[in-house]
């Protein structure tokens, strides 16, 4: 496999009343924790091992997202090394109401190939 693949996409998530602040928008932490399900679904890519997320960079908002909003998270592979990978997760979300496609956020992960007791193990690229 080159070092790094095209965008794929690894989660498509309707956002739900159960998802909001009292704003009236999906919570940040709601995202981010589709970021890192979407980092692990591009890593799998890699090998069914265990991966787990060992970092991820700034997360900058770009928009909001709101309530019936399908929102859509790509994983690309940037960077193979022997016992992690790099990802970069985008996130669009689709609006209810108009159906316009917006950038919402970006976050790229480092996630780790890990034996049953957490320690970091080679895999085959």
């Amino acid at each position: 496999m080159s070092p790094t693949s095209a965008r794929r996409l690894a989660l498509r998530v309707t956002m739900m009343p159960r998802d909001t602040n009292h704003y009236g928008t999906i919570f940040g932490g709601v995202i981010l924790s589709y970021i890192d399900q979407a980092g692990f679904v591009e890593a799998r890519h890699h090998g069914a091992r265990r991966w787990v997320t060992a970092a991820i960079d700034r997360v900058d908002f770009k928009a909001p997202v709101h309530v019936g909003d399908i929102v859509n998270f790509y994983g690309t592979t940037t960077r193979i090394g022997t016992t992690s990978v790099t990802v970069l997760v985008e996130v669009e979300s689709e609006r209810e109401e108009s159906g316009a496609v917006v950038p919402v956020t970006a976050a790229t992960l480092v996630m780790v190939s890990v034996d049953e007791a957490g320690r970091p193990v080679a895999f085959a690229k």
